[in-house]
């Protein structure tokens, strides 16, 4: 039997949609936010390197900063939940040591032992010309879309939005420090009764416009 049906799945999708209002009077249930949060932990990321930080917001003065750093977009004050998406600058085999000595610790394994793993991930980031932040960016979106997805099969809203000022984020939370960079936010809660949004249709291209089922060689 499946974990969850197809139906549910394809239901959940066809709801969810980027909440432009949310009812501040609502906030989401503790144990559904820990598993979005673990939804966030579990995220993949290539060699699961993991190169992100994630800061949740709930301090009300400082999410009313981050509105003025977000073109005074309601959804960052108004959410229940608000979680800044935040990429490891300049990943490096500082990073990677710290990836190989959790795997051995959760695996029973000495860190010796992935020394030849360790080895191909740094090699893989020293690259020459290789933007390693870039490519780092790209797993911080992998998790965002694991976030809004998990938010969507819970019956909560979401929203991701990258109409935010990073560097003022960077400041305001203390990313630069850190060696971090804001990439975007998403919003999480329940949306307005007046979000004429909510009932909108999805404005979405053809399947078999984005879709290509390849069932052959192909011609060159």
């Amino acid at each position: 039997m499946k974990p969850v049906s197809n139906e549910i799945v394809e239901r959940q999708l066809h709801w969810r949609y980027a909440t432009k209002k949310f009812d501040p009077t609502r906030k989401i249930p503790p144990d559904d936010w820990r598993t979005l949060e673990q939804a966030l932990v579990l995220a993949p990321s290539s060699y699961g390197l993991q190169p992100w930080r994630f800061v949740v917001v709930t301090d009300p003065a400082v999410r009313a900063k981050l509105r003025e750093a977000s073109w005074g977009q309601p959804q960052i004050t108004d959410a229940s939940h608000l979680v800044v998406f935040a990429v490891k600058k300049k990943p490096d085999a500082a990073l990677v040591d710290r990836h190989i000595d959790r795997t051995a610790e959760l695996r029973g394994q000495s860190p010796e032992s992935l020394a030849e793993l360790r080895d191909r991930i740094v090699a893989f980031l020293e690259r020459p010309g290789f933007d390693a932040t870039a490519w780092a960016a790209r797993q911080v979106y992998i998790a965002l879309g694991i976030f809004l997805c998990s938010a969507a099969v819970l019956g909560i809203d979401a929203c991701p939005m990258e109409g935010i000022e990073p560097a003022k984020y960077d400041a305001i939370l203390g990313l630069d420090k850190a060696g971090y960079a804001a990439l975007c936010v998403a919003t999480a809660g329940y949306r307005a009764a007046a979000d004429k949004y909510a009932a909108a249709a999805k404005a979405r291209f053809r399947p078999d416009e984005v879709i290509a089922h390849l069932t052959g060689p192909v011609v060159q």
